[in-house]
């Protein structure tokens, strides 16, 4: 078995550098060939993947987070190779949701290489979304309203360490405003006053929470979170219910199934897709099922 392996150094904050020695030792001790890489800016991971040739290779295996495997991913996809090969994720980072929905945690990360061993896959469902004129995949999730701009006031003061999340969402409480929705789902037409808009492929999205507890990543659907308009009072009693996965329940939240959807939303919103802050709506998402095969327990 030859391996392509792929480490991100900037992984959880910097952290992953240090993996990248004890990943290439452990493959060696399970008898993998393997040729190795490391990403060394924003982007460099999908072009990586995107230009090497899959025909040299038995599968691909990523370390670092969720950033990481939505870069290779999306090289994968854009790859001219006609022979496709499994995907395999080394969970080393702040955010690994979908390594979570395998079974596979940071403080275990050997448990992701003893998997190649077995040469055991299955095949999962893969989001396609555009934006401004661009397609995208992702396999976790795809957001937009508060929880993205908590993200993205959260990066902007990451000199505060691991209080930057919290004055996140003190600032984006403070300055909640809900927004015009409008999208297609199925074919079926909808309008909301909306707070934020979780696609999940996945049950998880980030570290810790538990957005779509009825998610399945092989169903050939994405699960969407619809959280409509509220009070600030009402959404910090709301928030904490997100880490169990009980704001399902709220008469404030909507929950579906849907194979394909069309957003429009006033104003335009950013997007989070994997985590990553990028694009905007307009959007155009469509569940692709079983499109990849990955390595698994």
């Amino acid at each position: 078995m030859k391996i392509f392996y792929l480490n991100n150094p900037a992984s959880h904050g910097g952290k992953g550098a240090k993996y990248f020695s004890l990943i290439k030792n452990e493959l060696i001790k399970h008898n993998i060939e393997f040729d190795s890489t490391q990403t060394e800016n924003a982007g460099h991971g999908t072009e990586i993947v995107k230009n090497i040739n899959f025909e040299d290779y038995d599968g691909i295996v990523v370390s670092g987070g969720d950033g990481t495997v939505f870069e290779a991913l999306n090289g994968y996809f854009t790859n001219s190779s006609k022979k496709r090969i499994p995907f395999g994720v080394i969970p080393i980072g702040r955010g690994n949701a979908f390594a979570r929905d395998l079974d596979l945690f940071p403080e275990k990360w050997e448990d992701a290489i003893g998997i190649l061993v077995s040469c055991k896959t299955k095949f999962v469902d893969v989001g396609l979304f555009s934006t401004n004129g661009k397609k995208f995949y992702f396999i976790n999730i795809l957001g937009f309203g508060f929880v993205t701009d908590v993200a993205a006031t959260a990066q902007k003061l990451s000199v505060f360490g691991a209080l930057s999340y919290i004055l996140g969402v003190l600032y984006r409480t403070i300055m909640l405003r809900s927004f015009d929705l409008k999208f297609e789902a199925d074919g079926k037409m909808f309008e909301r006053k909306n707070v934020f808009v979780e696609i999940s492929n996945t049950k998880f999205t980030g570290k810790d929470f538990f957005m779509a507890p009825s998610a399945q990543f092989d169903d050939g659907f994405l699960n969407v979170t619809l959280l409509n308009k509220l009070s600030r009072i009402r959404l910090l009693q709301c928030l904490p219910k997100i880490f169990t996965g009980e704001h399902v329940h709220l008469k404030e939240v909507e929950t579906f199934q849907v194979k394909h959807l069309k957003i429009e939303t006033s104003p335009k919103k950013l997007l989070t897709p994997d985590g990553q802050l990028m694009g905007s709506t307009p959007i155009e998402v469509e569940c692709l099922p079983k499109a990849i095969e990955v390595f698994t327990k």
